[in-house]
């Protein structure tokens, strides 16, 4: 049993929100404690390799006309994980227990039995591209001392933007989105923003990469958020 005062100290320490930049996300944005608003992008890839002389030039081409189209920086991120297997793998007993067909029944097992063995031999990696848009309204070199160490004790409490504050910024934020969407799209490339739910799954999976593998992050209507 912990004592009373242990029982305070723990209570005391902060919790890892403290810890991040991140001050809150909503409408499919993340509000940085600085006052800073990101928008993050899902692109597909394109395999330059197997491309023709002609198109890598095209490809280059259309690379350097976008990086010049836009005046802002942005974060190109490639993240590679270990394939979460196991729900494909549950689906499949699924199917296999309600199919009538013997010879059915039979081929799915085998198809099971094949998949199971080759997760066991190696890890199935995934990766996925991403782009970060940011927007950023005001510089934070003149913060004080107390006032980054307030983000730090009160992560939520240090940044309050009012409603109209944030649609603005996020209107602003709007724009470049569409202009990054718009020069990524024209090398081919599928790009998809990521909803409040995908943001706080790629910063769950992120910042817990053992945890998230063998516990998945529920919907966000049911997570509880500490304000204070």
């Amino acid at each position: 049993m912990k004592s009373k005062k242990a029982k305070a100290k723990q209570q005391k320490r902060p919790s890892t929100q403290a810890h991040l930049p991140i001050a809150e996300i909503k409408e499919g944005t993340v509000i940085m404690k600085d006052g800073t608003l990101r928008k993050v992008l899902l692109t597909s890839s394109i395999n330059f390799s197997l491309k023709s002389e002609e198109e890598q030039n095209a490809l280059i081409s259309s690379y350097v006309g976008f990086l010049n189209s836009i005046d802002f920086p942005i974060q190109i991120l490639v993240q590679s994980r270990k394939l979460q297997m196991q729900p494909y793998l549950d689906n499949l007993i699924k199917k296999e227990n309600a199919e009538r067909n013997e010879l059915l029944k039979i081929q799915i097992a085998d198809y099971r039995s094949f998949i199971s063995e080759l997760v066991e031999i190696g890890q199935i990696m995934t990766k996925r591209f991403y782009v970060v848009v940011p927007y950023d309204p005001l510089s934070n070199r003149k913060k004080s001392f107390w006032s980054r160490l307030k983000e730090v004790i009160r992560p939520v409490a240090a940044i309050r933007i009012k409603d109209k504050r944030f649609q603005d910024r996020k209107r602003e934020l709007d724009l470049r989105v569409r202009n990054v969407s718009g020069g990524l799209e024209s090398m081919g490339l599928q790009v998809v923003p990521l909803d409040s739910q995908s943001l706080i799954e790629l910063y769950y999976n992120t910042y817990n990469p053992e945890i998230s593998f063998s516990e998945q992050l529920q919907s966000v209507s049911k997570l509880q958020v500490e304000t204070n």
